[in-house]
Order: C-alpha cells, then sequence, then structure tokens
C-alpha cells in the first residue's frame, strides 16, 4: 500500500510539473512546433535512465525507483501529447513540422534515457 500511495503522491507532482514546464517553455519559443512536449519527453527520458543506471549501478532500491519512475517520471512524460501535437501538426498541412517532430520524439529521449544510464554509471 506505501508504493501505491507514493506512486500517486510522485504522480500528483510530476503532472503539474510538466504543465508547468511545458507552457513555461511553449511561451519562449515561436511558432506551433511543439517543443515544449518534446522537452518535457527528453527530460524525462533523461531522468528515468537516471533513475535506472542508478538501481543497476548504485544499488537504488527498487521502492524509490519505483515511486519515481512510475510516479513521477509516468506522470511527467506525455506520449499522448506527442502523438495528438504530430496529428494536429499534418491535419494543418505542416507535413514537415510533423515529420520533424515524429523523428524527434522517436530519436531524442532515447538518447537521453541513454545518457542518463551513463551519467548514473560514473
Amino acid at each position: 500500500m506505501g508504493v501505491l500511495l507514493g506512486v500517486a503522491l510522485a504522480g500528483a507532482v510530476g503532472a503539474p510539473a510538466r504543465f508547468v514546464l511545458e507552457a513555461w517553455v511553449q511561451r519562449r519559443t515561436a511558432g506551433r512546433w511543439p517543443i515544449g512536449t518534446l522537452t518535457i519527453n527528453v527530460t524525462g527520458s533523461l531522468l528515468l535512465g537516471f533513475l535506472t543506471g542508478l538501481a543497476l549501478y548504485h544499488a537504488l532500491p527498487s521502492t524509490p525507483k519505483t515511486i519515481l519512475g512510475t510516479g513521477f517520471c509516468g506522470a511527467y512524460t506525455t506520449f499522448s501529447t506527442f502523438a495528438y501535437e504530430t496529428v494536429r501538426l499534418a491535419e494543418a498541412g505542416e507535413g514537415r513540422g510533423a515529420a520533424r517532430n515524429l523523428i524527434a520524439s522517436l530519436v531524442l529521449p532515447p538518447l537521453a534515457a541513454a545518457l542518463g544510464l551513463a551519467l548514473a554509471a560514473i
């Protein structure tokens, strides 16, 4: 029951953090391209990779990894918003923007996770 509560509380922090950071980034950039969502997914993947590395290389117990990884990172990152924004760009006739978003969102978050994993190994 403690882990479930921890995941719920971490998720209650992750979702508003996503909302605030995404809005902050998007306000500071011009255009319709969803850089805010990409920023969220890259930073969340970096953090999840780092947590995974701490668990693998430094014996981070599974409970904090589960709470932070599933709770915070799960609520913080968003695949559905990335998918929605990509379709929205395509429907608006911005095929290149949609393709850029698709490629960036499928390449950069895994690279960020790998970087987080590598950083934790140090």
